[in-house]
């Protein structure tokens, strides 16, 4: 009882279990040892009252660049992503410093959207670790690797850049070296290519060669744009999928955003291998493209779910996938239970965390509150068809990973939340003038 932490009155919303309520969780050293009946629970040192919350595991988003919530709001009128934009703040503008402000605005938003587990890469890899550092978010960091000249990139030009993808890369290493298992194992370091068409043939195969040897996982954007595969279908004379199988990456290590230009072949390949989906249905829609993601699944590839920047909502994202499936099939597929799973207890285990995404003893205690008085959580019948259908990350109220509550009542606990967004503000504010002064 010595560090007992009761999370008392609340409804329980846990993968493959049915809704349990008036329930209560007992967590000790980090990790949940105890559910079941309120009223059969024992003494703890402190209690947090749910008032009849709905409580359910902490988000596992699988893919963002959190430095790129500068763009937000802007970049979804102008072009698929913003590497490929112009016109408007291009990441190597950013400094080391500039990069650590826009994280930390980006996990914070993450983690009060009940998101407890998040993969994050970006150019200036320490700066997301030093964020993730201070957020408190279970993070694997990624250093963006490429060799294709950013600036070019923005005007439509693919131009190699060897000194970006020695420097790139070297910086992916530094972060292995100084960060991968910092904090007692909380932040993790991946190895992280940008893209097919962003890194050379050569790059791909050295980043195979490295991935190869320490069984770090790979994160990469796959088959996102026609821009992509025709540009590496002049390149290389094959998809996108087909060359990352050439050079070695196309294995159960991957992880791959987007997944959407893909055909027949592609998708028997990507399943074969046992690749990793990080389904963003909501960056996708933005664009007028959905991803062939119950095919993929089918095929063998296994389906997780992120934000991908746009929001740190992974409610709306787990309503989008729905949406977005029953679109492209033009029928009713898809479900609440399903998504919900991709949402937690899958993303938890494609990143080889078997003992995450789950309220049961012996899990690592990463919970989330909503809101008891919030009204479109009213009524609770199915307590996946309720988040799903109706809920949002305005409902989150707590947020604990490991049993540290990172999120009360609202607010983050470790960080000054005025401070972050205003710091965040101002690093915009510059770039921004820099961007429409041309």
């Amino acid at each position: 009882m010595t560090d007992a932490l009761l999370i008392d009155n609340v409804h329980l919303v846990s993968p493959g279990r049915a809704l349990q309520r008036q329930a209560a969780v007992r967590i000790e050293a980090g990790r949940i040892t105890w559910t079941g009946p309120r009223e059969q629970a024992s003494q703890a040192v402190r209690t947090v009252h749910g008032h009849g919350a709905l409580c359910l595991p902490g988000f596992v988003n699988t893919h963002n660049h959190t430095p790129l919530t500068i763009v937000r709001g802007m970049v979804e009128d102008l072009g698929f992503a913003p590497a490929y934009t112009p016109g408007i703040p291009q990441g190597h503008w950013l400094s080391e410093e500039e990069t650590y402000l826009l994280a930390r605005l980006g996990q914070m938003e993450l983690l009060m959207a009940g998101c407890t587990t998040v993969v994050d890469y970006y150019r200036a890899p320490d700066a997301l670790a030093r964020a993730a550092l201070e957020t408190g978010l279970r993070a694997f960091i990624g250093g963006r690797v490429m060799d294709a000249d950013t600036a070019a990139l923005a005007e439509g030009r693919f131009e190699r850049d060897a000194a970006l993808g020695e420097r790139s890369l070297r910086d992916s290493m530094d972060l292995i070296t100084h960060w991968d298992g910092a904090d007692g194992g909380r932040i993790r370091a991946v190895h992280a290519p940008h893209a097919p068409d962003t890194c050379s043939r050569g790059l791909l195969q050295e980043v195979a060669r490295l991935a190869a040897a320490d069984g770090r996982p790979v994160h990469t954007h796959l088959a996102q744009s026609p821009l992509e595969v025709d540009h590496v279908r002049a390149r290389e004379g094959m998809s996108p999928v087909a060359l990352l199988d050439d050079v070695g990456l196309l294995n159960p290590n991957l992880f791959a955003a987007h997944g959407i230009y893909m055909d027949d072949a592609d998708i028997a390949l990507a399943g074969r291998a046992g690749i990793k989906l990080c389904h963003a249905p909501i960056g996708n829609a933005a664009f007028g493209a959905t991803a062939p993601v119950l095919a993929l699944q089918a095929a063998g590839v296994q389906v997780t779910l992120c934000t991908d920047t746009k929001s740190a909502d992974m409610f709306e994202t787990m309503r989008m996938a729905i949406v977005a499936a029953r679109v492209r099939a033009q029928r009713f597929v898809l479900d609440a239970v399903t998504v919900f799973g991709w949402a937690t207890e899958g993303g938890a285990q494609a990143l080889g965390l078997p003992d995450l995404g789950r309220l049961e003893p012996g899990c690592r205690a990463d919970l989330v509150l909503l809101d008891p008085q919030a009204p479109n959580l009213v009524p609770v019948v199915d307590g996946a068809g309720i988040l799903v259908h109706a809920g949002n990350a305005a409902n989150v109220r707590h947020v604990f990973r490991d049993g540290e509550h990172l999120v009360a009542e609202g607010r983050p606990t470790r960080l000054d939340q005025q401070a972050v967004l205003r710091d965040a503000q101002a690093v915009a504010d510059r770039l921004w003038a820099r961007a429409r002064a041309g």
